[in-house]
């Protein structure tokens, strides 16, 4: 338990770092935000790093217990489209190529809010998911071969 409380919290700051430096979320000398942080974009960024913190705890081996193993390409999805939400429009060198910077300002930032409800919906689904999975599949660690496979019974 401790184990996965630490990796969690370790998981959840990594993330946090990830999303909130190259967006200007956390203030530092090697990037200016050409707009301004919006209000919703602090809560975004926290239950994103918080919720994949949790996620990544779900996935320490409990010694004990053996869970097959999930996809994790949920967790990914969901962390990266954070990156778009709580970003600068303007700074999003893909987006700037794509839409121009007037595109990228009428276009694209009206849409960073719904890009945050999926990120977070995402990453719910991917916590429920995996905790699902955990909880219903648990197998004593006996019943496990070396190579990861159940044994059969005669």
């Amino acid at each position: 338990m401790l184990r996965r409380t630490l990796i969690g919290t370790l998981a959840a700051i990594a993330v946090a770092l990830v999303i909130g430096i190259p967006t200007g979320i956390i203030e530092t000398p090697w990037y200016t935000r050409m707009t301004p942080v919006l209000w919703w974009n602090y809560p975004v960024w926290a239950l994103s790093s918080i919720m994949t913190g949790a996620l990544a705890a779900t996935y320490v081996r409990d010694p004990a217990v053996r869970v097959p193993p999930t996809q994790g390409g949920k967790t990914f999805v969901g962390s990266m489209l954070s990156l778009f939400a709580v970003g600068c429009p303007i700074c999003n060198k893909l987006v700037v190529m794509a839409l121009g910077v007037t595109g990228a300002l009428t276009w694209f930032a009206p849409v960073q809010p719904l890009l945050a409800i999926g990120s977070l919906g995402l990453l719910g689904y991917a916590l429920w998911a995996r905790r699902r999975a955990t909880i219903a599949c648990r197998m004593p660690a006996s019943a496990i071969t070396p190579e990861g496979s159940p044994t059969r019974r005669s």
